[in-house]
């Protein structure tokens, strides 16, 4: 069993930063997600990682060992890219018997560790066809048994599932996880994808223009979110106007809503970020407001509310069938113990 990690790792592409300081421990068998925009640089770790750059400064170990200035090929990493990177001219078998041919392996055991593979990533039938005859997803699994069948002591995905669709994308989502949890390989898995995160991840990093902002598991990054920016980025949110009335309270156009803390003085002008599920139709004493869209998602309802006193259009999220429709009047409740407070800028 084998650790990932980085320590105050630091990479500059001229006067652009990308990492800053990033310090990071994938512990042995768990899957990591790095989460966020295109130039956060989750990408740049990742290929850290690889070895396919070199840090400024920082280390990165594997297993406590030193391995920041060795080459790429010398690592023992399993790398999977977004563009499968098959060759063409090889075959599903021949694909994923390449690094183990590299490593001079002994035919019969190659044979048989190719075998296992395809097995494992349910493509035994499809062993002797080409690239081009295949699906995309069915392409990624290849690469995905390629990388494993080498055996290495880390699995590095970047972002291998955008170029598929939604239903091959969750299908092959939940297989990696499968193949990452029965193997109980480190892994480290790199994403812009939120859904793909919360749903494959042990611990998920949430990134931003370099820095790590919030290290947690799924639950914990989606439900308490370290920043606005990650309330922000991880699921949906609704911004109220609202105004500071204590530690623990805030004024939304007229109605006192408990919130678990604020940092900001009495008075001071804030938004209080909300999620859709923690704001709910009521009979009495929410805020009154106008249905204008209600979105039907089979187990629950979406609702689009626009609210009378702040004027701010919010979703509220209904478990089940919302019997309501564009125009009626509704009043919502607002739970504020999960939602976060950011001043005005």
């Amino acid at each position: 069993m084998t650790n990932l990690t980085f320590v105050s790792v630091r990479k500059t592409f001229g006067p652009t930063v990308a990492l800053e300081g990033l310090d990071l421990d994938v512990k042995p068998g768990e899957l990591i997600s790095l989460l966020g925009p295109s130039g956060c640089g989750k990408t740049t770790a990742l290929r850290i990682a690889a070895g396919f750059e070199f840090a400024d400064s920082g280390a990165v170990l594997v297993s406590n060992a030193d391995i920041t200035r060795t080459p790429a090929h010398k690592r023992n990493m399993g790398m999977v890219f977004q563009s499968y990177s098959l060759f063409p001219n090889l075959t599903v078998a021949n694909n994923v018997d390449f690094g183990l041919r590299t490593r001079k392996m002994a035919s019969a055991e190659r044979h048989r560790r190719v075998a296992e593979m395809l097995e494992l990533v349910q493509l035994t039938h499809l062993a002797d066809r080409y690239p081009h005859q295949i699906s995309g997803g069915q392409a990624q699994r290849v690469a995905l048994a390629r990388a494993l069948a080498v055996q290495p002591s880390v699995l590095l995905l970047d972002e291998p599932l955008s170029a598929l669709d939604a239903k091959v994308r969750s299908t092959l989502r939940d297989e990696i996880r499968r193949i990452q949890t029965e193997l109980g390989i480190t892994t480290l898995f790199v994403t812009h994808d939120q859904e793909e995160a919360l749903a494959i991840s042990d611990r998920i990093g949430v990134m931003s223009n370099g820095r790590l902002e919030q290290l947690g598991t799924p639950r914990d990054v989606y439900r308490h979110p370290s920043s606005a920016f990650v309330a922000r980025f991880v699921g949906s949110m609704n911004e109220l106007p609202a105004t500071v009335v204590g530690n623990h309270a805030v004024n939304v156009g007229g109605h006192p809503v408990v919130v678990h803390q604020t940092s900001q003085d009495d008075g001071t002008a804030v938004r209080l970020l909300v999620r859709p599920e923690d704001m709910k139709v009521v009979d009495d004493g929410g805020l009154h407001g106008t249905v204008t869209t209600c979105t039907f998602q089979g187990s629950s309802t979406i609702l689009g509310v626009r609210l009378d006193i702040v004027d701010v259009l919010t979703s509220v999220h209904v478990a089940g069938i919302a019997d309501l429709n564009p125009g009626e009047r509704v009043q919502v409740a607002i739970d504020g113990s999960r939602a976060v407070c950011e001043p005005m800028s």
